[in-house]
């Protein structure tokens, strides 16, 4: 990855925790978004099958915010580890990757949640904060994120 490419990553994801409650607005945004890219997904984070993930109901539930905003926190953490430490965040990613064979976390989920994330960083921001180009670095960066999770699950599977 290219200075370039991170640095519009971290410049975008700063305008996100700018924002008042980030974790739980950008993080139930995702999960919503998630859901409806991945329905069989619920039932690993503990939700029935039949849940509609843009229910208010789904809003109200401590279980679905609480995830929500956990996982926003991995991914600040995650991005706060491009540049100089991204050795060290290649270790935890594939550890992590190992981690979510456990609990049922396929890597066919991972393209969606890649979506689902894109798509609520960038219904958070105006348009002119994530143009195209924006997406595509975010597209890139995500997708190495999620090459190391995934080779994790794989040392596993060998």
């Amino acid at each position: 990855m290219s200075y370039a490419t991170v640095s519009n990553v971290i410049e975008t994801w700063e305008l996100i925790r700018r924002i008042p409650n980030y974790e739980e607005i950008v993080g139930t945004r995702l999960f919503q978004r998630f859901f409806n890219l991945e329905p069989g997904a619920k039932i690993i984070f503990g939700f029935p099958e039949d849940m509609d993930p843009n229910s208010s109901e789904v809003m109200k539930s401590t279980r679905f915010v609480k995830h929500a905003k956990y996982f926003i926190q991995m991914i600040d953490k995650a991005l706060n580890m491009l540049g100089p430490e991204e050795d060290m965040l290649t270790e935890i990613l594939m550890e992590l990757g190992q981690k979510h064979v456990r609990y049922g976390v396929r890597a066919e989920y991972f393209p969606a949640m890649g979506r689902a994330l894109i798509d609520a960083v960038a219904s958070n921001l105006d348009e002119d904060k994530f143009d195209q180009g924006v997406k595509s670095d975010w597209v890139e960066v995500y997708g190495a994120l999620s090459y190391d999770m995934i080779r994790g699950q794989r040392t596993l599977a060998s």
